[in-house]
């Protein structure tokens, strides 16, 4: 009679043993190895809750722990033996338990399956990676925010359709980005919340038999509750898709700000220089200076818009309870928490060595008519209807696009053709600093808002900082 398959903790049903390329095609212990940290945590907690309550004793929960530790240990150093044939990381960590430990090892896995097991380790992983990414979109701002204070009076074309509209600070520009970044940081936060329930307890899908206290264990293991219903508590992968979602958001952030850091460096922008240390020359073109770093933050976007693709496709068609497909829901997670991390700390680090050309974007903003809406204005304040007041703007851009100056350099028998309502008070409206001033609002560009709602944005991230650590 053939032998069942050696160390498959489900050998005895079987008669003959695992195909050799069935167990490498099935086994996940090449990706899944990075939970080791996690599937012990959650170990340990369990064996101490069964202790707790009768289940095992407590000499056997801490030799247990004890194990488990020395494991942990030789993973961290490297000399680990993981092997395929045990198939994932949970299997590899349980048989060199029970060879160290010996049948007291055996009894870790009393009151639950590796379907609650795989669910909880990877929470408690996803959990450290939002926190991680937290950190580092906090730190991004803090960058944003040291740079806005900085510029806020370099002046700089503000662009619609790509096409000189109107002038902004660059502090401003960049405290755009900041509201991005910190969006961001709360979706993670909101996401972490439902991160944060601990499936173990649900076994394979209906629950134990055995009197275990969850809220024990997920009070251990820091989680807000144990999950409600086990059935859902294996079978849910939604924190694996709504993270990932967010992180595309993250993604998709962070490559319009590349992108747009693409543009100005080029000589036709000129906007800024990147340093040396972010950039690649050519193999053939001994001048070029290529902005690899942003190119790549922006291409990576879509690597981890493709994760979230791939996730939300592995689940549309599952019905209850766990199934097999759910093992390829890790390498999409991993990738995307190594990206997103990758992703930030480049942009982080990338924009103190970027040098801005202040001069050359004021010399921008003065192309493209930017002060045209200014008039508009002015005009709306003098009586006229916005609508006549916005013709009769457009009436003065012709003149002088038709004799090739600004605005502010039309004579004021020029501007009396398109309005008889402008007076020599005009001029000062015209200009860049004028129309910067006159936004002095919240959340508009003038100088002084820049800097105060830089100083809000401190205040903002400090509350978000409080608010990951509760």
């Amino acid at each position: 009679m053939p032998m069942s398959s050696p160390d498959k903790a489900w050998k005895g049903r079987f008669t003959v043993p695992t195909d050799a390329f069935v167990e490498a095609f099935t086994a996940s212990v090449g990706f899944d190895h990075r939970l080791y940290r996690h599937d012990i945590r959650g170990s340990v907690a369990h064996a101490r809750m069964l202790a707790a309550v009768g289940i095992i004793e407590e000499r056997e929960a801490a030799l247990i722990a004890e194990g488990l530790a020395a494991i942990e240990k030789e993973i961290d150093e490297g000399r680990f033996p993981w092997s395929v044939g045990r198939e994932d990381v949970h299997m590899n960590i349980e048989a060199a338990l029970i060879e160290r430990i010996g049948e007291v090892g055996k009894k870790l896995h009393t009151a639950r399956s590796r379907n609650d097991q795989v669910a909880t380790a990877v929470r408690l992983y996803l959990r450290d990676g939002i926190d991680s990414l937290i950190g580092q979109l906090q730190r991004l701002g803090g960058v944003f925010l040291m740079l806005a204070e900085r510029e806020a009076e370099t002046i700089m074309p503000g662009f619609t359709h790509l096409q000189v509209a109107q002038p902004v600070t660059l502090g401003h520009h960049i405290l755009a980005w900041f509201e991005m970044i910190l969006r961001d940081s709360e979706r993670l936060i909101d996401a972490r919340g439902r991160v944060n329930v601990m499936p173990l307890g649900a076994g394979a899908l209906a629950g134990t038999s055995f009197p275990i206290d969850r809220q024990m264990t997920a009070q251990a293991l820091g989680f807000a509750r144990p999950a409600e219903n086990s059935l859902d508590a294996v079978s849910d992968r939604d924190f694996v898709i709504e993270f990932t979602a967010a992180a595309a958001l993250i993604m998709i952030h962070l490559s319009r700000i590349a992108e747009e850091l693409v543009l100005w460096s080029t000589p036709q922008f000129g906007f800024i220089e990147l340093g040396d240390g972010f950039c690649t020359g050519s193999s053939i073109m001994p001048q070029k200076k290529n902005p690899d770093v942003p190119e790549l933050l922006r291409g990576k976007s879509g690597r981890v818009i493709g994760h979230l693709t791939a996730l939300l496709v592995l689940m549309k068609g599952q019905p209850l309870a766990y199934n097999k497909d759910n093992q390829e829901d890790k390498e999409p997670l991993f990738d995307t928490l190594d990206t997103v991390r990758d992703c930030l700390r480049a942009l982080t680090e990338l924009l103190p060595a970027t040098t801005f050309h202040r001069e050359r974007m004021r010399r921008e903003a003065l192309r493209g008519y930017p002060t045209a809406t200014d008039l508009a204005d002015y005009l709306v304040r003098r009586g006229l209807p916005f609508r006549d007041a916005h013709e009769a703007a457009g009436r003065a851009v012709r003149l002088a696009i038709d004799q090739g100056v600004d605005l502010a350099d039309l004579p004021l028998a020029a501007l009396k053709t398109c309005s008889p309502l402008i007076e020599d008070d005009i001029f000062p409206v015209l200009t860049l600093e004028g129309s910067l001033a006159a936004r002095d609002h919240w959340g508009g560009t003038a100088p002084r808002q820049v800097l105060e709602a830089a100083a809000r944005g401190r205040q903002r991230l400090a509350d978000l900082a409080l608010r990951s650590a509760g």
